[in-house]
């Protein structure tokens, strides 16, 4: 599926804690705006408010929010319309944590993303999930095997960044979300999903 301008699909942008892939983050959300008409960011608690040696929460928040052409969703009263009201053509959370992964598999719904992915999935559509975690192959392995047989949720291509320094990290190929996202919008998985 080729995705082009005026098409008027709709896509939400969630973004979770895992800071050190912020940058990785914005360039994939900058390749997006150049297809999509409307993307709307979802941003978690710590996403939103929290300063790392990655960068300040406020010039994170204001970047997304400049590529995106609108406010943050960052509470659960605005990530609660996202299903019923706002009807999203796909959401993508981008770079989703270990501990969102988990939340989603034992339907924990207590943060902006995880509300808004559960609210987003009871309509049908495709959830992608561009996953980053240090314990993806350990204390995250079951949930991430829950949510690969999850109905309507897809994976951006994951692969161990650091086998040998840390041997139970997954992180996505940032390159191919929006290849992913398109092909689940066809109802299709990305393949092949480990390299």
């Amino acid at each position: 599926m080729n995705m082009t301008k005026g098409e008027n699909k709709m896509l939400g942008f969630a973004v979770t804690g895992s800071f050190c892939n912020f940058e990785k983050c914005l360039k994939t959300l900058e390749d997006l705006s150049k297809k999509y008409d409307e993307i709307l960011p979802i941003l978690s608690d710590h996403a939103y408010s929290t300063d790392t040696r990655f960068g300040t929460a406020s010039y994170f928040v204001s970047r997304i929010e400049k590529l995106c052409c609108h406010e943050a969703v960052h509470t659960l009263t605005g990530a609660e319309p996202l299903g019923p009201k706002i009807k999203l053509d796909c959401l993508c959370i981008c770079p989703c944590t270990g501990n969102t992964l988990s939340k989603l598999a034992a339907g924990i719904y207590d943060t902006p993303v995880t509300l808004a992915a559960k609210a987003h999935l009871r309509n049908g559509r495709p959830l992608v999930i561009a996953l980053a975690t240090n314990d993806a192959l350990s204390g995250n392995a079951e949930s991430l095997a829950k949510m690969l047989v999850r109905k309507n949720v897809y994976f951006v291509p994951l692969s161990q960044d650091d086998p040998k320094g840390k041997p139970y990290s997954l992180v996505c190929d940032f390159k191919r979300v929006d290849e992913t996202i398109a092909l689940a919008m066809e109802g299709k998985q990305i393949e092949p999903l480990f390299f």
